[in-house]
């Protein structure tokens, strides 16, 4: 960008116009047309010509809300005015005399207010245009700069409320298993008492059975502190989450209409079953969306045609919502049931085709990311139940 004056001046009490052009040769053409007619109307009166490309800098043509090129605009004085259109010359023609006027009066305005004895001294509305023309990109940029901060505070609040409402989930669900293992621990200690071991005996079977239930209840406590707390251990940046509100009715028919051809092509019936009251879940839509369409994917790729998927939505508790997808596919065997969500996990009857394998892992991935549990329930040639829990949010 190239500012022209005319004559060359250092004085700020001049007219000051932008050229917008764009990448088009006509464009350019205009270009040379308005300098050579800025020539012609030269008189004692300097002027200063900046031309902008609307390629290189759109973010000026934004600012001065240009909408077609070429166009000129007279930044100083003010009022702003913009001209544009292919009579562009005829325009600065009909215009300049009266340009030169405002320009005249905005002069003697200053002088004036200069002039006054008792009145402080007021910013100069008139700025050298390369200097105007700076201090808009400046603004220009560190508004960017301050929406880009705010994005990522939001996204930070969202994901700071996201851990809050896992951590009261934890609080919550830890109750039961933890009051279990406290009871059945409590009876052990009762019967043991040395002073009167015979009165408070029990038979052998039935206190393998009080360990029994500490024990799996202890174990039920690992596994829920270990999904609820396994995201706070990674680096929270990995899937780029934006949780907020989300409606997962809609989420959920978005993604069966997305894959109905699908369907279709094999002929399975697909149902569902979500209450119309369900409340809003929180989460990434983008990433839930692609769990679930992985989910479905993998649901009709592994049952026959002709059969059977269903997807279901229940208000378990209070804090969260458990997602169902059944289907009447193959089934999974029950030994390789428990690693099926490990990176790169196949099941042998899936070597020769995709599926089953890194996405049920970026499923159980996306899941956790969200405080939520997913796991599976299959019978062999029976078909597969895939579960994730999700919370609900707390507005």
């Amino acid at each position: 960008m190239s500012i022209d004056r005319y004559p060359p001046s250092n004085s700020s009490g001049s007219l000051q116009l932008l050229l917008f052009l764009d990448e088009r040769t006509t464009s350019y053409i205009y270009n040379q047309e308005i300098r050579d007619k800025l020539d012609i109307l030269n008189t004692e009166h300097s002027f200063e010509l900046q031309v902008v490309d609307v390629g290189k800098q759109p973010d000026l043509a934004e600012h001065y809300r240009v909408i077609a090129t070429p166009a000129l605009l007279k930044l100083f004085p003010l009022p702003r005015q913009i001209l544009a259109g292919s009579n562009l010359i005829d325009q600065i023609d009909n215009w300049w005399e009266r340009w030169q006027e405002e320009l005249l009066a905005s002069g003697n305005a200053t002088l004036n207010h200069d002039r006054s004895e008792n009145s402080e001294r007021q910013p100069d509305d008139r700025l050298l245009l390369s200097d105007s023309i700076g201090y808009v990109s400046k603004l220009i940029k560190l508004t960017d700069e301050v929406f880009t901060l705010k994005q990522e505070k939001a996204a930070l609040l969202d994901r700071l409320k996201l851990q809050d409402r896992a951590m009261s989930v934890l609080a919550h669900d830890l109750r039961n298993p933890l009051t279990a293992a406290a009871l059945a621990l409590g009876t052990l200690e009762i019967i043991h008492n040395p002073q009167d071991y015979r009165a408070n005996a029990l038979e052998p079977a039935t206190i393998a059975k009080l360990i029994d239930r500490a024990r799996t209840q202890l174990q039920a406590i690992d596994r829920l502190v270990h999904d609820i707390l396994q995201p706070l251990a990674t680096n929270p940046g990995d899937l780029n989450l934006l949780p907020q509100k989300l409606d997962l009715i809609e989420l959920i028919s978005g993604v069966i209409a997305q894959l109905k051809s699908q369907f279709q092509a094999k002929s399975q019936v697909i149902t569902s079953d979500i209450p119309q009251d369900l409340p809003l879940v929180y989460g990434d839509v983008d990433k839930l969306r692609q769990a679930i369409s992985n989910l479905l994917d993998n649901a009709s790729k592994y049952t026959q045609e002709g059969g059977q998927i269903h997807i279901s939505a229940l208000h378990r508790t209070a804090q969260t919502i458990q997602v169902s997808i059944s289907d009447t596919g193959l089934g999974i065997p029950k030994e390789q049931q428990k690693h099926i969500f490990q990176e790169r996990v196949r099941l042998d009857r899936d070597l020769s085709e995709s599926g089953y394998g890194i996405g049920l892992a970026l499923c159980q991935r996306i899941v956790r990311a969200h405080y939520g549990q997913i796991w599976v329930e299959s019978t062999p040639g029976k078909g597969s139940v895939f579960n994730f829990t999700l919370l609900v949010y707390q507005g």
